[in-house]
């Protein structure tokens, strides 16, 4: 009896090290993830000690608060690359089933300005990232200093960029280089070939997205950061797409439709991959 308790003993060991083995997290090499994991990150960032491979939790190649969130979101019980459901899309894109920074579906997780990788205190233009003010001539003026075109640029220097570079997508940056923020075209694929149900999970509002192959993600209605209040959580669906719009705009989904609006508003983010072949 005692050689068949050690044995089973033994079996679960080894599928919770194996478990373990397939995981990254572990940045002090103890074998366990958890908060001395994220101090450990801390004191890389903090000390200036170069390139770490363990640090680098979400595979970006650089180390910083994106890795601390990637151990966050290990320790909650979730991945730094999340789950994906494929929904049967005609262009194989699958979707993530939390938002960036939530550790679970019905979590509303983290607000950003478009073009931003981190949340903040408030949003506003000035507080931007890419707003930015020059003097020219006695006169201030103001400008988009990346994603702008002619009519807005920052110092008369367009780049006509229309989509955001991964290093200024929060899902990148956040989740690994597998991981995009959604296109337009990848908002109104999944507005034209799935059913939406306005309801609620776990009592938290939001829209149920049921794709052709009858597999569903869940899009919590988080609302909108606007300096520092939030507004309309609870009755509006509001994700940031990777697109561009005009001069100072950004395509994002609103329900069931695609909208544009100015880019510093703190909006969710909900993740897409596209399988490489």
């Amino acid at each position: 009896m005692k050689k068949k308790i050690f044995l089973t003993i033994s079996f679960l060991l080894t599928l919770t090290f194996n478990g373990y083995a397939q995981q990254t997290g572990d940045v002090n090499g103890d074998h366990e993830i958890n908060i001395a994991d994220i101090n450990a990150v801390i004191n890389i960032i903090l000390d200036g000690s170069g390139f770490i491979t363990a640090a680098d939790v979400n595979g970006d190649h650089e180390i910083n608060i994106a890795d601390i969130n990637a151990v966050i979101n290990i320790i909650l019980g979730g991945s730094e690359e999340g789950d994906w459901v494929d929904l049967g899309l005609p262009s194989g894109t699958l979707w993530a089933t939390r938002n960036i920074g939530a550790s679970s579906p019905e979590d509303y997780g983290d607000y950003f300005a478009w073009g931003e990788t981190e949340p903040k205190e408030s949003y506003d233009l000035y507080t931007y990232k890419w707003w930015k003010s020059w003097c020219e001539s006695g006169n201030t003026y103001w400008g988009y200093s990346k994603y702008c075109n002619s009519s807005s640029a920052y110092m008369g220097n367009p780049d006509d960029r229309t989509e955001l570079d991964p290093e200024d997508d929060a899902a990148t940056v956040n989740w690994g280089s597998d991981a995009r923020m959604p296109s337009s075209e990848q908002f109104q694929e999944l507005i034209s070939s799935c059913t939406r149900q306005w309801t609620q999970r776990n009592g938290v509002n939001g829209n149920l997205i049921i794709g052709p192959n009858g597999n569903t993600i869940f899009l919590p209605a988080a609302g909108v950061y606007y300096l520092e209040m939030l507004d309309r959580a609870g009755s509006s669906v509001l994700y940031w797409s990777r697109t561009v719009a005009g001069p100072v705009g950004a395509y994002y989904l609103r329900g069931s439709s695609v909208f544009s609006d100015e880019r510093y508003y703190g909006f969710t983010v909900r993740a897409v991959r596209v399988p490489q072949d």
